[in-house]
């Protein structure tokens, strides 16, 4: 049974569309996906990503703990600093991507995905073994809100005295949000400018309200998954599951420069990883027609031969024309829709990178 987030009451109250998303209950739309993804790209959106985990590790041996499970020089990270990184199994293959946010110098948050986070927990109990540290999961007492888009700083400084105009990207810190007490993390899964907000699940439906009410006024909207899906996209970002999987290494998926060989110390994964070459890549395509291309269609080559599968694709409201992520092999020229190859053109990632 799908489990509800603590804003569920909310989500019904707007007539969302619900769905179940890695055994969470979650707001797929509230009304028209476009609306919601042109609303982030133009002003704002609110997103409930609660179904998210977070994993405390804490101790003097935290930081070694972590460089020793995960790929990432986490260790290097100043307090109040995040990172992108990914934990890998011992033949390269990735568990899952995460990012760590540096409370404190002996306390880090791992923010993993909801469909793997009980994996995440265990795996870095099991490998702060004969570290000083302890890996606390505390995913069920968080809940996550994040304010998406250009008008983003605007709606959450109107409710907080923290310094957002010198909040960097992939910096956190911790302050009062419509009297909330929360992690303010500049990051995101959208492409554009917004905070995530980390708070008690408790004061979940509070700052909700308080959100919606402050950013009336700059055009904030509630969105759902599938705007958050199309988003995330267009920015050439990958989701575990789609892109990224347990059979593709951080090198397939081009992100090798988050595995940092020149830290101290060994780390899970390593001896497979290093000297590794992709045995694929990872592509955008733009179709020159109309049809969608949907994860897990073959991409052919100019003589029709299978050389590739596309991971994500979707209508892209900001390029006007659908759009896909695929592992190719060799230089592709067509989708294989329902029997017919559908032209594509090739195009590096992103698709979309906003102004700054």
């Amino acid at each position: 049974m799908s489990r509800p987030t603590p804003l569920h009451e909310v989500h019904k109250s707007l007539g969302a569309t619900l769905t179940d998303f890695a055994g969470w209950l979650m707001p797929l739309r509230y009304g028209s996906e476009s609306a919601e993804h042109t609303a982030v790209r133009t002003a704002a959106g609110l997103f409930d990503l609660s179904h998210m985990g977070e994993i405390h590790v804490t101790g003097p041996g935290a930081a070694s703990a972590l460089d020793y499970a995960l790929v990432g020089n986490v260790g290097a990270l100043e307090p109040g600093r995040a990172r992108y990184t990914m934990m890998c199994d011992a033949g390269g293959g990735i568990v899952d991507d995460l990012i760590v946010y540096r409370l404190a110098a002996d306390e880090f948050m791992v923010c993993a995905n909801a469909s793997n986070y009980l994996r995440v927990a265990r795996e870095l109990t099991g490998r702060a073994t004969g570290f000083d540290a302890v890996v606390d999961d505390r995913s069920d007492s968080y809940a996550l809100l994040a304010v998406q888009g250009p008008h983003s700083q605007e709606i959450v400084a109107g409710l907080t005295d923290a310094d957002l105009a010198n909040l960097k990207y992939y910096t956190g810190l911790p302050g009062t949000v419509a009297g909330v007490e929360a992690l303010i993390a500049r990051t995101g899964y959208t492409g554009e400018d917004g905070f995530e907000l980390f708070v008690g699940a408790g004061d979940a439906v509070k700052l909700w309200g308080a959100l919606m009410e402050a950013g009336a006024a700059e055009g904030l909207v509630p969105a759902g998954l599938s705007a958050r899906d199309t988003l995330r996209l267009e920015a050439g970002m990958p989701l575990y599951g789609n892109e990224l999987t347990a059979a593709t290494t951080p090198m397939d998926a081009g992100l090798g420069r988050v595995v940092r060989f020149d830290k101290p110390g060994d780390f899970v994964g390593r001896a497979a990883l290093d000297g590794s070459e992709p045995t694929k890549r990872l592509v955008g395509l733009v179709m020159k027609g109309r049809r969608v291309p949907r994860h897990g269609f073959a991409v052919v080559d100019a003589d029709g031969a299978v050389v590739g599968e596309v991971t994500s694709g979707a209508p892209s409201p900001s390029i006007g024309r659908p759009i896909a992520m695929a592992y190719v092999t060799t230089t592709p020229a067509a989708v294989d829709i329902r029997g017919s190859h559908e032209p594509v053109d090739v195009v590096d990632l992103p698709f979309y990178r906003r102004k700054k």
